[in-house]
This record gives C-alpha cells, sequence and structure tokens, in this order.
C-alpha cells in the first residue's frame, strides 16, 4: 500500500449519481444466501501508538475454520489484515503483515487450536503462505515461516504466482487451490501490483481483494490493468454468491468520502472493514468512464489514486 502521494485535483461524484450506479449494477446478481454463516467484528480498531499490553496482532473467528488478523498499530502504521483459511489438509495464510511484528506465533497457535479440536496431531495439516501482492507491508513476515514444517510459501513474482496456481493464462485466467473439501478460487488482478491476486473462498462466499479494493485509497500503477482487474472482479461477482469484499486496510474515516491521511496511526472512527458487491460495481462503473485516463476521483467510500510511475 505504502505510496509517496502526488498532488491531483480531487474529484467528488455525487452520491445521487453513486446510488443510481449501485442500483443498476446489482441487478443480476447471484444471491448470497446458501453460503456458509460467520460473523464480522463490529470494528476492527487496531489501537494506537502505544503497544503496552498489547498483542501485535488482533484475531477474530469468522467461523471455526476462518479467522481474520489485524496488524497492531503501534508495529507498523499500515495496520494491514491478514487471512487464515483451513481445510482438511491445508490452511492458507494469505499475507504475512508488515515489518516490525511476530506473525509465526498467533497463526501457529491458531492452528493448534484447530488441530486440537479436530483431534489432529501436530504437522497434519500443511500451511500455504500466499500474498495478495508482493509490496513490503504484506510480506515482511515471510522470513518467519521458510523454515518452518509442513509449509509452502508461495514465490511473490508473477510468475511463481501464476505457476503455483496454475493460472494458464495471466491474467484473464482464473487459477484455484484445494484445501481439502474447501477449494478457494484465485483471481489475477494486476494494477496496484504486478502480481496481485484476489482469494474467493466458495464456503463462505467472501471474496479476499488485498489492496486493490478496500476502504481507502486505491493506489493505480497501472491504469489499463487496474481496469482491466476491477472489470474482471465485477463480472465474477456478478456471477458468483459474493456475500462481503474483504481488503488489507482501512484508510477512510466512517464518514462518508473521507479518509485519515498516509502515516495515521491511530484510527479510531474508522469505516468498516467491509465492503459489498454494490460498492464493487460503482466502482467498475466509474473506471469504465474514465477509459484509462484516471483521475484522483473520491467515492463514498474509496478513492481512485493514480500514481505517477
Amino acid at each position: 500500500m505504502r505510496t509517496p502521494l502526488v498532488g491531483a485535483k480531487r474529484h467528488l461524484l455525487m452520491a445521487s449519481a453513486g446510488l443510481g450506479i449501485i442500483g443498476a449494477c446489482a441487478r443480476g446478481r447471484t444471491s448470497p444466501a446458501a453460503v456458509e454463516p460467520g460473523s464480522l467484528a463490529a470494528t476492527f480498531y487496531a489501537g494506537g501508538a502505544s503497544c503496552a499490553g498489547a498483542p501485535p496482532f488482533q484475531v477474530h473467528a469468522y467461523n471455526d475454520d476462518f479467522f481474520i488478523l489485524r496488524q497492531a498499530a503501534c508495529t507498523n502504521f499500515e495496520k494491514p489484515f491478514l487471512y487464515l483459511v483451513f481445510g482438511r489438509d491445508r490452511a492458507l495464510l494469505f499475507d504475512t503483515g508488515a515489518q516490525k511484528a511476530d506473525v509465526a506465533t498467533p497463526i501457529d497457535t491458531l492452528i493448534r487450536a484447530w488441530l486440537a479440536r479436530h483431534n489432529r496431531v501436530a504437522d497434519s495439516i500443511h500451511l500455504v503462505v500466499a500474498h495478495s501482492h508482493a509490496h513490503g507491508d504484506h510480506v515482511a513476515g515471510d522470513s518467519q515461516f521458510v523454515r518452518r514444517s509442513a509449509t509452502t510459501v508461495v514465490g511473490r513474482d508473477t510468475a511463481s504466482v501464476r505457476a503455483f496456481f496454475r493460472i494458464a493464462s495471466w491474467p484473464t485466467d482464473r487459477g484455484a487451490i484445494d484445501l481439502g473439501g474447501r477449494k478457494l478460487d484465485v483471481i489475477a488482478i494486476p494494477g496496484h501490483q504486478a502480481a496481485s491476486i484476489a482469494i474467493y473462498d466458495r464456503r463462505t462466499g467472501i471474496l479476499l481483494t488485498g489492496d486493490t479494493f478496500y476502504p481507502g485509497r486505491l493506489y493505480v500503477r497501472d491504469t489499463a490493468a487496474f481496469a482491466q482487474s476491477i472489470d474482471r472482479l465485477a463480472d465474477f461477482t456478478r456471477t458468483h454468491p459474493v456475500r462481503s469484499l474483504l481488503g488489507a486496510h482501512v484508510e477512510n474515516t466512517s464518514t462518508p468520502y473521507r479518509d485519515y491521511p498516509e502515516g495515521t496511526v491511530d484510527q479510531p472512527n474508522e469505516h468498516a472493514l467491509t465492503l459489498y458487491p454494490q460498492q464493487l460495481f460503482e466502482l467498475d462503473s466509474v473506471v469504465r468512464t474514465m477509459r484509462g485516463r484516471m483521475t484522483r476521483t473520491v467515492l463514498r467510500d474509496v478513492t481512485i489514486w493514480p500514481v505517477t510511475p
């Protein structure tokens, strides 16, 4: 996520226009009613600058097999989200966080507890460590897993991601990973970063979207690739039961159209983590109208933020 800010004029789209886009785009979307339920925390507040007594990661169980972790603000202002998903044979850790935090301990604790609940022995489930993209605030914990037993750390470059998830043609084809009774779809979404991917969990209907779509500043390095990726995500969401979209950060406040400045540590009144298909469809519609000529544009829940190379 970390990107130098560039000067540009913000363009504020009218809320009424956004609502019209939402209504128009929502038609035809598959209902998520049949997916496995879970619960999201009302807030994932990451604390302030002091680490006194605070763990490096907040852990929330969406359900017994799906966990959301957020890095504490006192360890790194980026406060990224990580996701741990269990199948019968493998567990997927999506991202390893930013610098200055012990991520291996909470992950190993969650895995041991999961194995105990299922009367399983140590190392009887293989851990796959993958990444939403290759930026430092999402891969800094990789070194804590490279020598861990029963673990595979997926490479960060496009070729490694494509090979591991068996994506035949990048970025148009989808890949997949079977965790054992739980299949995850992998969608290539370059634009923010060349190796960016989204993960869709068929069991819960959750779509993990990294830094490509979250409540905050959507930094765009490759405008053409980003436009195609957002369109690809929207098309996927229209044809699959997507309950919610969970990204890797929260930068917006709870006040519509307003974000916290880059580098903010304490965010007591931040936007909810969850975004919904209608907000993705709105973004897709706006990006389409730009025809590749992106300008900094503030929407209700996200900001399109082109970055000069």
